[in-house]
């Protein structure tokens, strides 16, 4: 069975090219979600083994619903996705639980090798 994962930003383009760089990894598309309200909500609903999450979002941000999924469940696997400038917000990421972290605009073949890893995870 393939492994799922939701896609968490604020920009279709980027949710789309995280979408085709992610099924050609063989991964399964749980969900997207365009804010972290929104990806908090559909994390509970659907248990997917991997998040892709922006940090800057409307309504709540990537912070925010990394936190609120973590404390709903601790064995999370989330990998935040962030704009250069976001260095600070990434390093708090990372001590609230985030497993990895890629700096858009992404390089494919770090994605795609990043998405590799958790499969065989």
């Amino acid at each position: 069975m393939a492994k799922r994962v939701l896609i968490v930003d604020d920009a279709l383009i980027m949710r789309k090219r995280i979408r085709d760089i992610a099924e050609r990894a063989g991964w399964e598309i749980a969900g997207e979600a365009a804010n972290g309200a929104e990806a908090v909500e559909m994390y509970r609903q659907l248990k997917p083994d991997l998040v892709t999450l922006d940090i800057v979002m409307p309504e709540v941000d990537g912070v925010e619903a990394l936190k609120q999924m973590i404390a709903a469940d601790p064995d999370a696997h989330v990998v935040m996705v962030s704009a250069v400038d976001q260095r600070e917000k990434l390093t708090e990421c990372i001590e609230s639980g985030a497993m990895d972290f890629i700096v858009k605009p992404f390089d494919v073949a770090r994605l795609q090798g990043l998405f590799e890893k958790h499969l065989a995870a």
